[in-house]
């Protein structure tokens, strides 16, 4: 990178103004295009004040200037120590999803019809309906079908937030109150997924892997790790492979032939990047645990046997880090050194994902139940559970704060715990 920044400022003094001309201007067109395309929110903060300063440089106090001041306030957060800049414009989708699945996994869906009906409208107006002009121009991957991370307004697809809000959706059909997508709008979701899989078999995120690995070398950012290439990860692809096979039950007729291609090749590839200790590294949380969990129940959706050996050595690496008061906790660091980092207190939302990976894997209950205990132990009394360590990450070395994890998760795995104890009772029993 040195060596190129060299060369660049060599040229700086002698650049052919011919050429400057034509790059600012295509530079710009493509600004423009960003802008317009995703209602001046920006893909992120980053090159959203970016483009704006572009455009306050290119065009001074214009209507498209005026646009970008009207959507920072999407990334603004007053937080209780002052005000700060978010990394995305929100969760929203993503959150709303689990969500969604952590409450009809309790089997308590039934009372809580208004929640789901808003869950579903969210849902319902979420999901991107067509596709960005000339997407080949702007190096843009298909959008119609997809849902995004955040809002409509922010728009761009991603691949795993389209396999959470399309399983999030076909799951919403057993409930006579929700009035079912279009059977289109379904496979739209398909369309974008098949589409998105990378011929390692893996799913990365916003678009299919452009680029050899070695093009990383040129990564000038001080902070953000992997962002040359978009690369595949376990859990894009776990999310892809569950939501093909949901999928695939509810409509079997359609491209039964490339679906279940898809799948198979989506298993092959969790195999294939399992960690020789039988975990594998989650990228957008911290870290082993929730990689795990997508690892897990990702070959098990696609057919892989409880009894495999990618599943038990997934399994003796979860127990192998259970801490006595029989919850789970890393840090952050985990991320940073793609090696296990213990924390020094057991975190509520890592034993969450354990345990929902202990209960796909139908493992011996007894550590189980020692994890359901610390659950329910932490609680508060008005049912809230306390906000501990950061659990979100991207780009190995950025936080993130999801705060609604802290409840989505602990409901969820108290409620998979709970389908035992109805079908179990002996099994299950605290």
């Amino acid at each position: 990178l040195k060596f190129f920044n060299t060369i660049l400022y060599a040229y700086e003094k002698r650049h052919n103004v011919t050429i400057r001309k034509k790059a600012l201007d295509l530079t710009l067109d493509h600004i423009r295009s960003e802008n317009e395309n995703t209602n001046y929110i920006c893909i992120g903060p980053v090159n959203k004040v970016i483009n704006m300063l572009a455009i306050w440089y290119a065009e001074g106090d214009s209507p498209a200037f005026r646009k970008h001041c009207d959507r920072v306030d999407d990334y603004l957060w007053l937080g209780t120590d002052g005000m700060k800049m978010q990394g995305y414009n929100g969760s929203q989708l993503w959150d709303t999803a689990f969500t969604i699945q952590a409450i009809i996994e309790t089997g308590l869906g039934n009372e809580f019809e208004k929640c789901l009906q808003k869950s579903y409208e969210f849902l319902d107006l979420t999901q991107v309906r067509e596709d960005v002009p000339t997407p080949e121009k702007y190096y843009r991957h298909i959008s119609k079908g997809a849902w995004p991370f955040s809002t409509r307004d922010h728009g761009w697809p991603i691949s795993d937030c389209t396999a959470e809000g399309l399983r999030a959706a076909l799951l919403l059909n057993q409930y006579s109150f929700i009035k079912p997508l279009t059977k289109q709008r379904y496979f739209d979701a398909v369309n974008v997924i098949l589409s998105l899989q990378n011929k390692s078999g893996g799913w990365a995120t916003y678009e299919l892997k452009r680029g050899p690995d070695a093009v990383e070398i040129l990564n000038a950012a001080e902070v953000f790790y992997g962002i040359m290439v978009d690369y595949p990860y376990v859990e894009c692809t776990s999310a892809c492979v569950q939501t093909l096979v949901m999928f695939r039950t509810h409509f079997p007729y359609h491209r039964p032939t490339e679906v279940n291609q898809s799948i198979r090749k989506g298993a092959q590839f969790l195999k294939k990047i399992q960690r020789p200790d039988g975990s594998w590294i989650g990228s957008w949380a911290v870290c082993f645990t929730y990689g795990t969990w997508f690892g897990v129940e990702g070959l098990i959706a696609a057919g892989e046997s409880v009894h495999s050996p990618a599943i038990r050595k997934a399994c003796e690496f979860l127990i192998s880090k259970q801490r006595s008061d029989g919850g789970w906790g890393e840090t952050f660091d985990s991320c940073v050194t793609r090696n296990w980092s213990e924390n020094t207190d057991s975190q509520v939302v890592n034993t969450a994902w354990c345990v929902l990976t202990l209960l796909a894997a139908e493992w011996d209950l007894k550590p189980i139940r020692r994890a359901i205990r610390f659950l329910i132990e932490r609680q508060l009394p008005n049912g809230d559970w306390q906000l501990q360590d950061v659990s979100g990450v991207f780009n190995a070395n950025c936080s993130i704060s999801y705060n609604g994890y802290k409840n989505i998760f602990p409901i969820w795995a108290l409620g998979r715990y709970a389908y035992h104890e109805r079908y179990q009772p002996e099994a299950a029993r605290l």
